[in-house]
């Protein structure tokens, strides 16, 4: 009787003991993935990020902000309060600081985000937007991306989305510059989804930029996206100036 009272206990102990370890594996493992994903991101716990809020498009609509910039503006904010970082949102007509301080979430193209102009000129010189006769195409070193206005359903729109460090060390921006505000939440939500991915495959400390494809978003809103296309290399190259 002893010997089956003293199994018992010796099974109760390994029974608690492969706990305890199985309990500890998984918290170290979860510590592991958060400190990749603030490394990724540029935010260590305790810092601040900078989100940097676009107006709604069109005239007349200066101030406001479009229904799905400002869900995706609450995703990026969760994203950071998963860090344990803290949000700091701005107007994209109120930023006066430079890059590198502080991590950055840049939403909207340039037409409706200064700072995003302003990034783009700085940093992406292969990426422009134009807008002409109700089409509005994003162009990237010399592939175009265009959408009509308003647009047919089950038309794709497009977004850019990059990840561009001012210098060895400092904080990234990330910048998400869409045709659409449906197309920059879908990115927002690919961000969050494919950042592990994304880590392996560009590193913690470069730039990458990609275009994303947003399907029918008439129909399927910001949830069916795909890579349209790595386009580091064209993004960040200066475009050739035409001889006269």
């Amino acid at each position: 009787m002893f010997d089956s009272m003293l199994n018992v206990v010796l099974g109760l102990v390994a029974t608690a003991i492969s706990a305890g370890i199985g309990w500890l594996a998984q918290t170290l493992r979860r510590r592991r993935r958060l400190g990749r994903t603030r490394q990724f991101f540029g935010m260590p716990a305790g810092t601040e990020c900078l989100l940097v809020v676009p107006r709604k498009g069109g005239p007349g609509a200066t101030t406001t902000v479009a229904r799905d910039d400002a869900y995706a503006m609450m995703e990026l904010a969760a994203l950071v309060r998963e860090c344990g970082a803290r949000s700091e949102i701005v107007a994209h007509d109120q930023v006066r600081q430079g890059l590198g301080g502080k991590a950055e979430f840049c939403l909207g193209g340039p037409t409706s985000n200064n700072r995003t102009a302003a990034h783009l000129a700085s940093w992406l010189p292969g990426v422009a937007f134009a807008s002409a006769e109700g089409d509005l195409t994003v162009t990237v070193g010399d592939q175009e991306y265009a959408l009509s206005w308003p647009a047919p359903d089950g038309d794709p729109a497009y977004v850019v989305l990059a990840r561009v460090h001012a210098g060895s060390g400092d904080r990234p921006v990330f910048l998400i510059a869409g045709q659409t505000a449906t197309s920059n939440h879908a990115a927002v939500r690919y961000l969050a989804a494919n950042h592990r991915t994304l880590a392996r495959r560009h590193g913690t400390d470069s730039t990458f930029v990609l275009v994303l494809r947003v399907l029918n978003p008439g129909a399927y809103g910001p949830d069916v996206v795909e890579l349209a296309s790595e386009a580091t290399a064209k993004a960040t190259a200066r475009p050739a100036v035409a001889a006269a």
